[in-house]
């Protein structure tokens, strides 16, 4: 019963997660396509703000219910190929995210909450959000792929 409990947990966590992570990116597409500054800074100020309330949360969720699931149904993490592999890829997501997307997300809402945005800087920073944020989305989604199939691969 345990091992459920923490299953269930995890994948709770992960669709949470993974569900805030793309309905931010429609969000702030929805949101550029006004070419309105004030909507664009309030949207990604909502992004910054369901990360802090369900990202980042359910990253710790997702980290419990997944090593407690491990631990519980005797899968030895760094042994078991998939485990590793996932957790290989979902520390990739986390480090993408902590070291580009959150910075770059504030410093877009800040240049939009200016007097008079400066729309190139924006666009400039806007691709880099999205080239980092694809990174961020793709590798935890892989892992979840992987977590899913449990294929035969190399583990330590």
């Amino acid at each position: 019963m345990p091992y459920l409990a923490f299953k269930v947990l995890h994948i709770m966590a992960v669709v949470v997660f993974l569900g805030n992570i793309i309905t931010g990116l429609y969000w702030k597409r929805h949101a550029d396509r006004t070419r309105d500054a004030r909507l664009i800074a309030h949207a990604l100020e909502g992004i910054i703000g369901s990360d802090r309330v369900f990202t980042i949360p359910g990253v710790i969720v997702i980290i419990v219910g997944g090593f407690g699931a491990a631990i519980v149904g005797g899968l030895p993490l760094l042994r078991t190929g998939w485990i590793l592999w996932s957790l290989v890829l979902f520390s990739v997501s986390g480090i993408v995210f902590g070291s580009r997307v959150a910075p770059l997300q504030t410093r877009m809402a800040k240049l939009m909450r200016a007097d008079a945005p400066d729309w190139k800087s924006y666009e400039t920073l806007s691709r880099a959000w999205e080239f980092w944020g694809a990174i961020a989305l793709l590798t935890p989604i892989a892992a979840l792929l992987l977590m899913v199939a449990k294929p035969a691969l190399p583990g330590l």
